[in-house]
């Protein structure tokens, strides 16, 4: 059986498009096996996408202290519809920005603890590229649905 992580991101520089990289050569590492990494930008991720997800990543850039409203508007489209479907399922993030990412941070775990997620790797706050860091990251969450 084969489990799937849902990778939701709101990526609009090309910084984050390099931590969005190593997140997934992370969670595609060739030893992790039997999991399907699904990417799907913030503005597009459904609800079948959430629950299709065995596990969850969500990146996003820190705005004014706050997660990009692209990944706000992501969970406020799926948050009511996948309540009580997904609580138990294991998840990380990522949170990228000069200001403020503790708050952006604050943010999305609120969200998680509220759909009863299992918060399965710090998130990360980055104020520049760690690759190192991302594909921990990645791997750290594939290998805990495989």
């Amino acid at each position: 059986m084969t489990a799937t992580l849902l990778v939701v991101h709101h990526t609009p520089s090309p910084p984050l498009a390099d931590v969005l990289d190593a997140v997934l050569t992370g969670a595609r590492d060739p030893s992790i096996t039997g999991v399907d990494v699904v990417v799907r930008p913030a503005l597009g991720a459904s609800i079948s996408d959430v629950l299709a997800a065995d596990g969850f990543l969500f990146g996003t850039p820190a705005n004014f202290g706050y997660m990009s409203g692209a990944l706000k508007h992501f969970f406020d489209t799926v948050y009511y519809p996948c309540s009580g479907a997904v609580a138990g399922k294991p998840w990380g993030g990522w949170v990228y920005g000069n200001n403020d990412t503790a708050g952006a941070t604050a943010s999305i775990q609120r969200i998680a603890r509220g759909w009863g997620l299992s918060q399965a790797s710090e998130v990360l706050e980055l104020q520049s590229v760690d690759r190192e860091r991302c594909l921990e990251l990645g791997g750290t969450l594939a290998a805990t649905l495989m």
